[in-house]
């Protein structure tokens, strides 16, 4: 059987494995920053399937002064988007998550133990670009008490920690994985975001990767840069966890 695009570069290097799972989406329709409906949706998830993708794991945001998400009403549109993906006999698997922000509200989530995780107990947080917050060590800390296994969401685009890389080794050190924008390392974001996502490929320091899909640009510049030789040095020298979830 002959092997779609994407995958013949793979088939050259047998230790390799193209990727199959994508662990951070915005693709439920309507619901925070990412797709508007569900026509957009659906003609994005067309082209993960293109692209080899079997799983897609989607994380609307939860933060409490701007996208006031449950985890009810995540499940019940995750249901919906679901039924119109088999209509339109996509050969894809859709789960949800959250992309949680760290703040008041999330601590409430955590004390309750209502919280969407994806592989068991992973739990993908993130928080403002420019300063972390106050307590953060204590947030991870609690996280990790609740039995959760914390996952920072695009490490690389934390403004204030680009200045000291140690920061991220100290985070490593508290026990979070991380998860890195595919995006970041292709340059769609800006210079000093990808200098520092290709830091983290270069250190080993990427357990996992994401699309952080919003919209369509994104997914074009995807699907170019998973054929490149840089994409498939960052898989050879990191312990990139997403198949492990098919």
């Amino acid at each position: 059987m002959k092997l779609p695009h994407f995958f013949r570069r793979f088939s050259r290097h047998g230790s390799v494995r193209p990727l199959q799972v994508d662990i951070h989406s915005h693709l439920i329709p309507g619901i925070d920053d990412g797709v508007k409906t569900t026509y957009e949706a659906i003609k994005l998830i067309r082209r993960f399937e293109k692209m080899g993708f079997k799983k897609l794991i989607i994380t609307p945001h939860i933060m409490s002064h701007r996208y006031k998400n449950s985890s009810q009403t995540i499940l019940e549109k995750l249901e919906f988007l679901k039924d119109a993906v088999a209509d339109h006999e996509i050969d894809i698997a859709l789960e949800a998550a959250s992309e949680y922000y760290l703040d008041d509200y999330f601590l409430t989530l955590l004390k309750k133990n209502d919280i969407l995780t994806f592989h068991g107990n992973h739990l993908l947080f993130e928080m403002s670009y420019t300063r972390a917050p106050a307590d953060l060590t204590d947030m991870i800390f609690e996280m990790e008490q609740a039995g959760y296994q914390p996952v920072l969401a695009h490490p690389e685009r934390y403004l204030f920690m680009h200045d000291n890389f140690g920061e991220y080794e100290a985070m490593k050190e508290y026990g979070v994985l991380f998860q890195v924008n595919i995006n970041s390392l292709a340059g769609y974001y800006n210079k000093a975001v990808q200098k520092i996502a290709q830091k983290l490929a270069d250190k080993g320091m990427i357990d996992f990767l994401g699309s952080d899909t919003h919209k369509a640009r994104q997914v074009e510049m995807l699907e170019h840069f998973l054929q490149t030789p840089q994409f498939l040095k960052v898989l050879q020298n990191n312990p990139v966890k997403n198949n492990d979830l098919l």
